[in-house]
């Protein structure tokens, strides 16, 4: 009797901590949570930090309030939230400047892949390649060829240094085997402003930023820069078409302090792709031609340590400095 005691008394311990598990993810969130966003206010990663705190404000009760930390490429922002508790209440907005960053900048006080966990993809976001109208190449080929018979005669705007915008259009050059004059700018719009003008030539810009100058005129898009085409400029292929193996975009989703509780992010990770599967929400965020990405914790990690990978070997190559 006294054995049968002791045997039911151990089973009962062993669930304890599997019964505290369960009643802290029940729990979460007791209390408002911060999701940090390394960027300025109105820019495209708030914007989409704030569409996704505001569902899951709806949805689980407490105010998930978008906190903007600009600054450094989005490290800044990044530092923050490392250095937070990992309770679940402070969450970063991670994206493709992260997995950049990772290479492009030697000292950092953190390691992004090591200190902030993956949580949730929110969207990948579509690159467009454009020119200016008068731009004697119609085709990706027709690019690629007058770029080779005119080496650093043509001129690559991008969104900053370093930026996805910029990355991309090395990792263009470095499998066409091409030599352009990078001009890098402030942000996506001052890029559209001087391509409309004929200041610069060609630029991997993000969908959403040109996608109304593309259908005015005012630019020409010769491609864009993932795997598949995209549904609202179904006629314009893909650069893979042309340079097998091609692919680039921008990407945005949620991470957390490292040592965050599992059933803490995996609640996190159902609700968010809960709201990537409501046909509202998804097509706020689809608007400017993005598309989302709904994965595990897991394979978000997968991802973004690809994403890592890739953009090294692009930043060594074209041998990028921060500005």
């Amino acid at each position: 009797m006294l054995s049968r005691r002791v045997f039911l008394a151990s089973i009962g311990l062993s669930a304890l901590p599997v019964i505290s598990r369960v009643a802290r993810a029940q729990a979460y969130p007791a209390r408002p949570v911060r999701l940090i966003v390394g960027f300025t206010a109105g820019s495209g990663p708030d914007i989409v930090a704030r569409l996704m705190g505001q569902w899951l404000s709806e949805r689980l009760g407490q105010q998930f309030l978008v906190e903007n930390r600009g600054g450094a490429g989005g490290n800044i922002g990044t530092e923050v939230v490392v250095r937070a508790p990992a309770d679940g209440y402070t969450l970063l907005l991670v994206g493709a400047p992260n997995a950049i960053n990772t290479t492009l900048y030697d000292k950092l006080s953190f390691n992004f892949l090591r200190d902030i966990v993956p949580v949730a993809g929110v969207t990948r976001e579509r690159l467009v390649m454009v020119v200016h109208p008068s731009f004697p190449a119609r085709t990706v080929p027709e690019f690629i060829a007058f770029a080779k018979a005119n080496p650093r005669k043509v001129t690559m705007a991008s969104a900053g240094n370093g930026s996805s915008t910029h990355v991309s259009g090395e990792l263009f050059r470095m499998m066409a085997g091409i030599d352009m004059i990078h001009v890098p700018y402030r942000g996506g719009g001052q890029v559209m402003t001087d391509l409309i003008a004929g200041q610069v030539q060609v630029s991997f810009i993000g969908l959403s930023v040109a996608i109304e100058h593309i259908r005015s005129g005012k630019v020409r898009a010769l491609a864009v820069t993932t795997a598949t085409r995209s549904d609202v400029l179904p006629d314009i292929p893909a650069v893979g078409d042309f340079l097998p193996g091609y692919e680039a975009s921008a990407f945005w989703g949620v991470g957390a302090p490292r040592n965050t509780p599992a059933e803490i992010i995996n609640k996190l990770n159902s609700e968010i792709n809960a709201g990537l599967s409501d046909p509202k929400l998804a097509g706020r965020l689809a608007e400017g031609g993005d598309t989302v990405l709904a994965v595990s914790p897991a394979d978000f990690g997968k991802f973004i340590g690809n994403e890592t990978e890739k953009w090294a070997k692009v930043i060594k190559f074209a041998g990028i400095r921060p500005e």
